[in-house]
């Protein structure tokens, strides 16, 4: 595989690695604000509107941006009757042909994000509730997010093609720099 598939695969990689391993961290957040509504309210008696749905956009935000890592991981869920059956060659083959339903359905996703987000910014967009916050932060997230889906299929495919081909692209990151460039030429 050439030499920028490899270094794109490693970047892409890296980078829903790192907002994965960050963007784990909104569950506490997420726990935290409905805690604080139930204490509020049951306590209290003084309920906290806002509570519920700001754990509802943390909690988007938590599926959002954590797609691409759980994509990476191959954590993800799948409905498979026979797909266990088959080779690891025959696997990144039919891999390769559902990753472009995929993609094809990001791209459409990742387009209405961004003219919703678009929408958003232009007409101040806000939710119709007792809190009214701004839609602007979840839906630029949601364009973050599928952004990044969409590198990291790309990023699987890379894999997948290589793998159909009987090549380890990164080895599970056992392999030295000097094995790779190797493989790249």
């Amino acid at each position: 595989m050439p030499k920028f598939i490899i270094s794109y695969v490693k970047y892409v990689d890296y980078v829903s690695t790192k907002f994965g391993r960050v963007v784990m961290y909104l569950i506490f957040l997420m726990i935290g604000a409905l805690l604080l509504g139930a204490i509020t309210r049951n306590i209290f008696n003084v309920p906290l509107s806002w509570t519920v749905e700001l754990a509802q956009f943390t909690m988007a935000a938590y599926y959002i941006l954590g797609g691409p890592y759980s994509m990476q991981m191959d954590d993800h869920v799948r409905m498979d009757l026979i797909y266990d059956r088959y080779s690891d060659k025959t696997k990144a083959k039919i891999d390769i042909f559902t990753s472009i339903f995929l993609l094809t359905y990001l791209v459409v996703l990742l387009i209405g994000s961004i003219n919703s987000a678009s929408y958003a910014i232009e007409y101040g967009q806000r939710k119709f509730s007792e809190w009214n916050p701004s839609m602007i932060p979840i839906k630029v997230i949601m364009v973050i997010g599928i952004f990044l889906m969409v590198l990291q299929t790309i990023s699987i495919v890379f894999k997948d093609i290589a793998k159909a081909k009987g090549i380890d692209l990164l080895g599970d990151n056992k392999k030295s720099d000097e094995e790779l460039e190797g493989i790249s030429q």
